[in-house]
């Protein structure tokens, strides 16, 4: 038995068969996770699957969630809303599970996954209307997906008062999103530059810009931005990952587009950041 896994010695029963992880352990695993050693958490929090604690069931989601294991994901997030059934912060991750259940999925069964995502961030936001990431997920289920599942660029616009309310940058980058769906593409370029000069030094503003201009004919600008942010973030995983995904796109200088999905691969990454899977299509796709 490892040195740091007696869970024998630190397991609490509960009820008859069923265990719940010492607060000893809890804290490993999430140490544990927060330095992206998922594999090393799931080992300490597996024996507990059917625990019949929120905080265990919501870390062996997240756990499952990262290691692209979205199915065991969602169970695990279900069982922490069953146990918590007003945590909005459960149902949103809940969301984001059978979210990604139906990106990877098969086109017969991603219908009733996205459902599921709708319901849920639905009731992450009903729980807490200042839950911003939870909008935020909402509101992107609602401008990408098709009326007969909910969607609706109406439903989105809707959002838009609740996020302006909380975050005034985030809320120019969700009326950029409107703006480009309804075609507006000079409004949508406007609230972009609008969230980036509110937000000049957050990076991730940078890059969105970035992209848009790259994507509407204004290239070199796009490009110049993209420098903008690795000068002022050089090892942030999203600089890497979206510079090489553009670069992809309008297929030039792919060895550094490979370079930097390389490092991508090796950096810490969160769930917020695109999955590996996904960068390492892109490097397929450079050639690699």
């Amino acid at each position: 038995m490892k040195g740091w896994l007696p869970l024998l010695a630190v397991a609490i029963v509960t009820t008859p068969g069923l265990l719940k992880a010492a607060p000893a352990e809890l804290e490993r695993a999430r140490q544990l996770f927060s330095r992206s050693q998922y594999q090393a958490a799931l080992t300490i929090l597996a024996p507990f699957s059917s625990a019949a604690d929120g905080p265990t069931q919501e870390l062996l989601g997240k756990t499952y969630f990262m290691l692209g294991e979205y199915k065991k994901a969602a169970q695990a997030f279900e069982k922490a809303t069953t146990i918590s059934p007003s945590n909005s912060p459960y149902f949103h991750w809940l969301g984001k599970a059978q979210g990604r259940r139906a990106e990877s999925s098969s086109p017969f069964t991603a219908p009733a996954y996205a459902a599921k995502a709708r319901d849920a961030f639905e009731k992450a936001v009903e729980l807490d209307g200042k839950n911003l990431e939870a909008i935020n997920d909402l509101f992107s289920y609602y401008l990408e997906a098709p009326g007969f599942l909910g969607g609706g660029v109406d439903k989105a616009a809707n959002l838009t008062n609740r996020i302006q309310a909380i975050d005034p940058v985030e809320y120019h980058y969700a009326m950029a999103q409107i703006a480009d769906k309804r075609k507006d593409y000079q409004g949508a370029e406007s609230h972009f530059r609008r969230a980036l000069e509110l937000a000049p030094r957050q990076v991730g503003r940078i890059i969105d810009l970035a992209k848009y201009l790259s994507a509407h004919g204004k290239e070199n600008e796009g490009e110049t931005l993209f420098l903008q942010a690795e000068k002022i973030a050089p090892n942030d995983p999203r600089v890497m990952f979206e510079r090489a995904q553009y670069l992809i796109r309008a297929k030039k200088n792919l060895d550094v587009a490979k370079s930097l999905l390389e490092r991508y691969l090796k950096s810490p990454l969160t769930s917020d950041h695109p999955p590996r899977a996904e960068a390492e299509k892109l490097l397929r796709q450079a050639g690699a």
